[in-house]
């Protein structure tokens, strides 16, 4: 069986942010960076599928992004990875969704992977779209926000989850494009000796204008924060005081906020 597993590297979601000098993304500088969460979620359950099938599967770590991504693709072949791939973007913040996907597809068309994992959502853009996008120009099954998953020859039983906390089962054949939500499994954390072993292992490097066509691409024109409405009020003292002062705010206030 044949695995691809895309992965992003994100910032710490506790970083301080910042809007660039050209104002269409976040400033990276000072920023520490992380495998995105959701996205060793889908390690995880490629790892744990060839686990399953006694090491008969072969799984490729994909990114796309600047040098630093490599990183992430380290974890990845850490926590059982067999290759990696980075492909060379360092301008892929100012890609939609359906860009990034046509890379992923372009890459993965000729290489009959089984199933591509992905995480459900990027934690800086969050769109939820890519994994989609991407099983759409592969014509392959897609299905998203998964929370359960076994496999059976070519055959997956899973349960995903829907709005309002629901859940819905769902079985679908191979070859497949899954995303992997909060609550699939557990992620393990990569030890020592398979640290060790992730430096010797294959990692290919290709630029993005094999895959994509650079010079007809959406641009992000601006970002900024949303303006702020107001400020709070904190309230201070005793108990009883503060819950008289904090009635007579909200009848002063009441008419406003109609």
């Amino acid at each position: 069986m044949k695995i691809l597993v895309c992965i992003k590297h994100v910032p710490d979601m506790e970083s301080r942010f910042r809007v660039n000098e050209a104002g269409n993304w976040y400033d990276e500088r000072d920023l520490a960076f992380r495998l995105n969460e959701y996205d060793e979620f889908a390690v995880e359950q490629a790892v744990r599928v060839k686990e399953q099938l006694g090491g008969a599967a072969d799984i490729t770590i994909l990114s796309i992004g600047p040098d630093r991504v490599i990183e992430a693709v380290k974890k990845g072949l850490a926590m059982g990875g067999d290759r990696g791939v980075h492909i060379k973007d360092d301008l892929v913040y100012q890609k939609d969704p359906w860009q990034v996907a046509s890379v992923i597809a372009a890459f993965a068309r000729d290489k009959n992977f089984d199933l591509v994992f992905t995480g459900m959502q990027s934690q800086d853009r969050g769109s939820a779209q890519i994994g989609a996008a991407a099983a759409e120009l592969l014509d392959y099954a897609c299905i998203t926000t998964l929370v359960s998953f076994e496999i059976s020859g070519d055959v997956v039983t899973a349960r995903r989850e829907l709005e309002g906390g629901m859940r819905g089962a769902v079985r679908f054949k191979l070859p497949a494009v899954v995303t992997c939500q909060l609550g699939l499994n557990t992620p393990r954390y990569p030890t020592l000796p398979n640290i060790m072993k992730a430096k010797q292992k294959e990692l290919l490097t290709f630029p993005i204008a094999d895959f994509l066509n650079v010079e007809s691409l959406a641009e992000t024109e601006k970002m900024y924060p949303p303006e702020r409405k107001g400020r709070g009020l904190v309230l201070e003292g005793d108990v009883n005081e503060l819950a008289d002062k904090l009635a007579s705010i909200l009848k002063e206030k009441a008419p406003a906020l109609r």
